[in-house]
């Protein structure tokens, strides 16, 4: 099941993400959850730490603002509006979830 979400795709973005982020003394991790949290729309990431020293690593990401010039980048990788996998129509459990609440 999980292998339906590995595309190509993914993998390249992936990649690019991890470049970006050496390039900025960052975790990928850490940088897209930078990026994510400073989309339009979004009140509140979701940081998932399951250790104290996640938290301690993501925390200070809440307080900081994803630079201008890194916006375009990102842009350039995953278009707004875009997704890189689709995942809601590739796995079984999803399609069913979806067609139960009319998603």
């Amino acid at each position: 099941m999980g292998e339906a979400r590995i595309t190509q795709r993914g993998i390249d973005v992936g990649q690019a993400v991890s470049k970006m982020a050496q390039e900025r003394s960052m975790s990928a991790s850490q940088l897209s959850l930078l990026w994510t949290k400073d989309q339009p729309g979004i009140t509140a990431p979701i940081i998932g730490p399951r250790t104290w020293h996640t938290l301690k690593m993501r925390w200070p990401l809440l307080i900081r603002k994803l630079d201008d010039a890194d916006r375009p980048l990102f842009d350039a990788l995953v278009h707004p509006g875009t997704a890189v996998a689709d995942f809601h129509n590739s796995n079984d459990w999803m399609k069913a979830a979806c067609l139960r609440f009319k998603i």
